[in-house]
């Protein structure tokens, strides 16, 4: 019987996607609800997987080119027999090393004619991810010199040692990818359409790092192995001073100034592909608990590649924190229709004045930027100081004072 595969359906927001990895080739054989092809749109991949057991009968649309949404991408044969991976994919990863190397991983394998056999896996069921080969290559991995590949294959250049000798002056031209380029028109977006402006404070973290040393063993022991961060401190500040502010907590549509009556929270979280900001929904009635949890499957969701176009639809406030890389200042940009963002920044210890006395305190710079069309700068600067007297009495949030 065949089968059309179609792409997914994108939402509003999203446009159009690209074929990124076909993962199965024409007359391989596929089992019902393996990965067949990853779609990479401005935001997520997306996985297609196999509808039945069978094989791929036909490739519409190869890798690289763009896809609508629901659009046929490849004829699907239920119930055929089909042939074992190729021989060629089977001499580049060898013992079922093609099934266990992510799209980047390969990608950056190949580039550098690494052998995958060779590299050890940290991912799910032993896969090689990104930051193994990138790791591979940091401890002056050269690209196998002993097993010689058919030269049509392979040519001498490809086989290039890793490691460039000093003096060498290299440069390696590489496309951004689809959501890079999508991050990058969105923050230049986002300068010239808004009147961005930062503003900034400080906050003793003192009284947080204490409340969390205190009872951190115990939180995680009651909440399931949920660890105690700063991060649900800051969403939970965030989420009272949003309710004083409802223009911080607004977005500009056209002419119209939109406020919403709830707080959905995007926590900007790194990962190998750039920056993705997923939503925490109604965080007004989520516990420290529930937040932890919900920011921890994120990143654990975001390395993996498994973040869903559900997952970061809407938003109406966002919260990035450099101060994981070390930054100690930093002006942060809009993420469009918002019109604020929060910036955290690093802990560090500096000699403040208290009470007439000098103590050292574990401080941390916080950066408010807003678009001042809807926010003037009175609320701005009101909204940032609620927030530093929630977090330096966390007792207030309790009591909602």
């Amino acid at each position: 019987m065949s089968i059309e595969i179609k792409a997914p359906t994108f939402p509003e927001s999203v446009a159009d996607g690209t074929i990124a990895t076909w993962h199965k080739q024409p007359g391989e054989a596929c089992s019902a609800d393996e990965l067949i092809v990853d779609i990479e749109t401005d935001k997520v991949v997306l996985e297609v997987v196999a509808p039945e057991d069978g094989v791929i009968a036909e490739v519409l649309k190869g890798e690289g080119d763009t896809v609508l949404s629901d659009e046929v991408i490849a004829k699907f044969e239920a119930g055929a027999a089909g042939s074992a991976a190729p021989a060629a994919e089977e001499a580049a990863a060898p013992a079922g090393d093609a099934e266990k190397v992510g799209p980047a991983a390969r990608k950056l394998i190949e580039e550098n004619g690494l052998d995958a056999s060779q590299i050890t896996g940290t991912g799910k069921n032993g896969g090689i991810t990104k930051e193994d080969v990138q790791n591979f290559i940091k401890n002056g991995a050269q690209a196998p010199a002993a097993a010689p590949a058919p030269a049509a294959a392979a040519p001498a250049q490809a086989a290039a040692p890793v490691n460039v000798p000093a003096g060498e002056r290299v440069e390696k031209r590489v496309p951004m990818t689809r959501l890079r380029a999508t991050i990058a028109k969105r923050l230049v977006e986002a300068q010239q359409n808004a009147a961005m402006l930062t503003t900034y404070n400080e906050v003793n973290m003192k009284p947080v790092m204490e409340l969390r040393k205190q009872y951190k063993d115990l939180f995680e022991k009651t909440h399931n192995g949920t660890r105690l961060g700063f991060m649900s401190f800051f969403v939970k500040a965030a989420t009272e001073a949003l309710k004083k502010f409802p223009a911080v907590n607004a977005s500009i549509d056209g002419n119209d100034m939109v406020y919403h009556g709830y707080q959905d929270i995007g926590v900007a979280v790194s990962t190998d592909r750039g920056l993705m900001v997923p939503v925490l929904r109604d965080t007004d009635v989520m516990s420290l608990a529930d937040v932890e949890s919900t920011i921890a499957d994120f990143g654990k969701r975001g390395r993996e590649g498994k973040l869903g176009m559900d997952d970061m639809q809407g938003g109406t406030f966002t919260i990035t924190n450099g101060g994981v890389f070390g930054s100690l200042m930093s002006t942060p940009i809009l993420n469009p229709p918002q019109t604020a963002i929060l910036g955290m920044h690093k802990i560090q210890e500096r000699p403040m004045a208290v009470n007439g006395q000098v103590e050292i305190l574990p401080m941390m710079y916080l950066a408010l930027s807003y678009d001042h069309r809807m926010i003037d700068g009175k609320e701005a600067v009101q909204f940032l100081v609620t927030i530093k007297d929630l977090l330096e009495d966390p007792a207030r949030m309790l009591l909602e004072v």
